[in-house]
């Protein structure tokens, strides 16, 4: 049943994809941060890349196996094996294709929604409307109507409370001395957690609970003590400036935590994105060497490998185009209100990641600025950027499940 062709097509379709992958949603990962001004798009890129690969080694499996197997009903195809690798492939294919088409044009889509949408068109083109897991894709497509909403919402709150405990206060840089360490708390206990209940044993490291809770908070202690010394040696020399020059230091404040939140941000990116591009890779490698589609299987290193490196690379060559619609068309940033976009984002991805949902990091991070802009009132928002960002997301999905029933037809007609 092993096909080189179809390994080494699988191999090269599902890097692409990985690269596309880079390319378009780098700017969910970092654009708010580059918009801001806290970091050059050289720097950005680079953190980017540190933490992307992190995220898609410690983080990926749970969502991997939703592109496996939550989508098409995979037993049907037991007696027709030929026809689920001609349909992945055809997913890859069809999801790479609209990416980088929506990547040249500067569109942030749905990287989710093009690889989903790609395997229910190879589904219906192969095997017919009925044998789509359409209870899953109902589930997968609440989440997305659901978690901008919830990023709208916590965007909102985060900034209207830093607003009011910090900007709003008589002595600014004595309320962030406390703030800003809490919050960085806040994101490694975040990030900790789902790394260290789901990493370690992805990589073999076998720990009790309580072992695990104890690392978690031991970090976070430790986050908050550095952060509350680095924030008071701050204090001290500036709690004698104006009020206005007190603002602007807060800001500078806000600067080395919007860093933070965005490597964060890349490594929630990293933990549920790269499943788009390495689920399809990973079942048509099982298939080819196992000749089953048995769930629950292993995912070799080298495919997740594969996709972060493919990730790495696009979005260090292509990213910025991207970055350049979310980070300044939609709203006008500062590191305070970054943060707020990104801490929101990266929380809620990461969250449902080690759900197993395949949420869109485009949708989640757009929703979390636009709830900042809010915050702010309706005229601090680019409604035509908004506009043309919206009337995307709605092609995608169909696109991809077009293009993904095209390449079918095409690659069934020279290897079957």
């Amino acid at each position: 049943m092993i096909l080189s062709i179809e390994l080494i097509l699988a191999v090269t379709v599902g890097f692409v994809m990985a690269w596309a992958v880079g390319a378009n949603d780098v700017a969910n990962a970092m654009a708010s941060t580059v918009g801001s001004k806290t970091l050059t798009v050289r720097s950005a890129v680079i953190t980017a890349a540190i933490f992307e690969a992190l995220g898609a080694g410690l983080a990926s499996g749970q969502v991997t196996n939703m592109i496996r197997y939550g989508i098409v009903d995979i037993s049907i195809y037991a007696q027709h094996l030929d026809y689920f690798v001609i349909g992945m492939l055809s997913a890859l294919m069809s999801a790479a294709t609209w990416l980088i088409i929506a990547t040249h044009h500067g569109l942030p889509v749905s990287t989710t929604h093009s690889i989903i949408g790609a395997v229910i068109g190879f589904g219906v083109v192969s095997m017919g409307s009925e044998h789509i897991l359409w209870y899953s894709v109902w589930s997968i497509l609440a989440s997305w109507v659901a978690t901008p909403l919830c990023a709208i919402v916590l965007a909102y709150v985060v900034f209207r409370c830093i607003s009011y405990v910090v900007f709003s206060a008589e002595s600014p840089i004595k309320q962030a001395n406390w703030l800003v360490p809490l919050c960085m708390m806040l994101l490694v206990l975040i990030f900790s957690g789902v790394t260290i209940f789901q990493g370690l044993d992805t990589i073999g490291i076998q720990l009790l609970d309580w072992q695990k809770q104890v690392m978690i908070w031991a970090l976070a202690s430790v986050t908050y003590a550095v952060g509350w010394q680095y924030t008071n040696k701050m204090l001290k020399r500036t709690e004698r400036l104006t009020r206005e020059k007190q603002l602007n230091a807060v800001e500078k404040k806000f600067g080395i935590l919007s860093i933070m939140t965005a490597a964060s941000m890349a490594y929630a990116h990293g933990s549920n994105d790269v499943a788009n591009a390495i689920g399809p890779v990973a079942a048509i490698v099982q298939v080819l060497h196992t000749g089953t589609l048995a769930e629950g299987a292993t995912i070799p290193g080298w495919i997740v490998a594969l996709g972060a490196g493919g990730i790495v690379l696009g979005l260090t060559m292509y990213g910025y185009k991207i970055m350049e619609t979310v980070g300044t068309g939609i709203t006008q940033l500062t590191p305070s209100r970054g943060f707020a976009a990104q801490f929101s984002t990266s929380a809620i991805i990461v969250i449902a990641s080690g759900l197993g949902y395949p949420v869109s990091t485009t949708q989640t991070m757009v929703g979390a600025i636009l709830g900042v802009g809010l915050a702010r009132g309706m005229t601090a928002l680019n409604r035509k950027t908004i506009r043309s960002i919206f009337i995307s997301w709605l092609i995608t999905l169909p696109a991809g499940a077009f293009f993904a029933g095209i390449y079918y037809m095409i690659i069934s007609y020279f290897l079957r």
